[in-house]
């Protein structure tokens, strides 16, 4: 059943995270979440290009002219930007980690200050939903761009960057699709399974999807790794710095 290897993933992490001192985790999400922002905020702001023939950054998808006052990638980031600021798992990382607030369900926080949860400052992330609709349709340019990373000036083939940005589009799908959002458009709001054609349907999908959201954490440092991966190698080929090796038919 989906529950169960949710359940098992949840001991796994139990039993990993156990072993390790309660300053490692925080400082690993510290220590990620704060360089990729300081990324994020150069190619925003210093960037204006992220295209090589025929590769495209996912920071720049879908493609924007770089002429105007405003860079392009602001016009592409803040929708990846907001689902993941709203993400179920990335919240509860950076509360623990940026403000360890609350440090745990079970532990004493380090100062008496009450919790609120998603209230007050925080009611945004309520509109966690509506950024996964927004970030859907993004994730189906970069899947657009993948085909496109296929044509070499009028030869199909692939090089290094193709399957560079073919496994980041993988990792986005699994994050993206692993939503809790996801999850409960799927399957929630029914009290009854096996009701209907519909239902069945439903259920299916929903248990494909928990499968996916057990391992939600996993995919969501993967796919944040990959695209920060992908702008790099093809900078790296923007600049001269490397050679796509590549295969044509």
């Amino acid at each position: 059943m989906a529950a169960d290897v949710v359940t098992r993933h949840r001991e796994r992490l139990k039993n990993a995270y156990s072993v390790l001192p309660d300053w490692v985790y925080p400082a690993f999400v510290i220590t990620g979440l704060s360089l990729f922002g300081i990324y994020c905020l150069w190619i925003i702001f210093l960037n204006r290009r992220g295209y090589i023939s025929p590769y495209l950054s996912p920071f720049y998808s879908p493609q924007i002219l770089p002429e105007g006052p405003v860079p392009p990638a602001i016009w592409v980031m803040w929708a990846p930007f907001s689902f993941r600021l709203t993400c179920y798992y990335y919240r509860k990382a950076y509360f623990r980690s940026f403000f360890w607030h609350p440090a745990s369900c079970a532990r004493a926080e380090p100062t008496r200050r009450p919790y609120h949860g998603e209230t007050r400052f925080w009611i945004f992330t309520n509109f966690h939903r509506f950024a996964f609709y927004v970030t859907v349709v993004q994730l189906g340019f970069i899947w657009y761009d993948v085909t496109q990373a296929f044509h070499f000036e009028g030869r199909l083939g692939f090089g290094l960057g193709t399957l560079i940005m073919l496994v980041n589009v993988i990792l986005l799908s699994g994050y993206t699709f692993g939503c809790h959002a996801w999850r409960h458009l799927a399957g929630g709001s029914r009290d009854c399974f096996s009701c209907s054609a519909t239902a069945r349907l439903r259920y299916r999908v929903w248990r494909g999807v928990t499968v996916l959201n057990a391992g939600h954490d996993r995919w969501a440092w993967a796919s944040l790794f990959s695209v920060l991966s992908t702008d790099v190698y093809l900078r790296l080929l923007i600049a001269g710095v490397v050679h796509d090796p590549r295969w044509l038919f």
